[in-house]
């Protein structure tokens, strides 16, 4: 684990140095599209539990929590022009390399998840979670890349995210809690890129686990009420 944040530390602060031209045209763009702060600072949940602050670009209008579910769904009005490229290209998590040096993330970890939907996981399910730093990408991040697309409107967003998206992440950070090391790591930091650019996820990731075409609605594991 000494060895995992050392790559952290190292890598966020390569990457913000580097990401720094880019991360200022993005801000100037967003005050450019419309009013309100660069930043979206949301409530997440982090290593033992312990509550932070998550930093991503704006994607959204101002005030846009206030107006409806912290969940984004498909051709949500709340978002920007902007902020759909920016959500898009996942360019709006860059920010979050400041959250890893402050130690609240990892650049590898379970997606941090906010508070209200916390109280849906089991005890046990808390308790592999709360052991891990979150990250900004993982093989849940790399499965639900456009994870708004799921939610429509058809159904109860809500419902879906609860009963059929919270059960399949919930398997990839079980999975992840079993597997994490610095190779696996890289692999996974390897296969988010090569996602972003050539659009696909690499075999070598474990195809059977990060299917893209159905969610593993017979397959779910156990969340409480």
């Amino acid at each position: 684990m000494a060895a995992k944040r050392t790559l952290d530390v190292v890598g966020a602060t390569l990457g913000l140095l580097l990401l720094l031209p880019v991360l200022a045209v993005i801000a100037i763009i967003i005050k450019l599209d419309s009013s309100g702060p660069i930043f979206f600072r949301q409530e997440r949940v982090g290593l033992h539990g312990r509550l932070f602050r998550i930093f991503k670009f704006r994607s959204m209008v101002a005030g846009a929590a206030r107006t409806g579910t912290a969940l984004t769904v498909r051709g949500d009005p709340r978002v920007t022009r902007v902020g759909a490229l920016l959500r898009s290209s996942k360019l709006d998590e860059l920010p979050q390399l400041i959250n890893v040096l402050l130690g609240d993330m990892s650049i590898v970890g379970p997606r941090p998840e906010v508070p209200e939907f916390m109280r849906f996981y089991t005890p046990d399910q808390l308790a592999i979670m709360h052991s891990m730093r979150p990250g900004i990408t993982d093989y849940a991040a790399i499965l639900f890349r456009d994870e708004s697309s799921l939610l429509d409107g058809t159904r109860n967003p809500i419902d879906v995210y609860r009963l059929e998206i919270m059960p399949a992440k919930f398997a990839c950070y079980e999975r992840y809690s079993r597997e994490i090391g610095i190779l696996n790591d890289l692999r996974i930091i390897l296969a988010t890129i090569l996602m972003l650019v050539a659009g696909r996820v690499p075999h070598w990731l474990g195809g059977q686990v990060l299917r893209k075409q159905s969610l593993p609605r017979d397959s779910r594991v156990e969340v409480s009420p």
